[in-house]
């Protein structure tokens, strides 16, 4: 297997009403698609299916292309910090919150098992970095992962009322 530089294109998409979501990435090697996965389930917030996104994204890299440098873009600036900069502060101050109000750092942070997941995964990985795209803006594999994130929270979503 070549070792190529690799992008991911990574997003979320949630029905606030239905409490359903839809994550999907899709991975580029010298600007060739080499792979796109998606899924679908019930969830909390469009968030975490953001953060489900990239975690997919990761674990198929940790998996078929162990070690080698990628970045895994995602529109979802909340995430990326989330990745870039929280996680470190967040595992040292045991998975709480990280405000200076000491009743609100007791609590736990939302969606606190796929950061922990997420956290192992990308530590594993030296080579791999998560950086934030502009959404909506005509990047091609951003609108694609997009498209498909929505389409898996409609089918999840048509799945419930047959």
């Amino acid at each position: 297997m070549e070792r190529d530089f690799i992008d991911v294109f990574a997003d979320g998409s949630f029905n606030p009403r239905l409490s359903v979501g839809g994550w999907a990435f899709v991975a580029f090697q010298a600007g060739r698609e080499i792979q796109r996965d998606h899924g679908s389930a019930p969830g909390d917030s469009n968030n975490t299916f953001e953060v489900l996104a990239i975690l997919k994204a990761v674990i198929w890299i940790n998996t078929e292309w162990r070690g080698a440098p990628a970045t895994i873009w995602t529109d979802s600036s909340r995430a990326e910090e989330g990745c870039r900069r929280f996680r470190p502060i967040w595992r040292n101050n045991d998975w709480r919150r990280i405000e200076p109000n000491f009743r609100k750092r007791k609590r736990a942070i939302p969606d606190v098992a796929l950061w922990q997941e997420l956290d192992r995964q990308l530590s594993a990985n030296p080579g791999l970095r998560v950086e934030w795209c502009r959404g909506h803006d005509g990047i091609e594999g951003n609108e694609l992962a997009d498209t498909i994130a929505r389409a898996a929270a409609n089918l999840r979503t048509l799945k419930q009322f047959r």
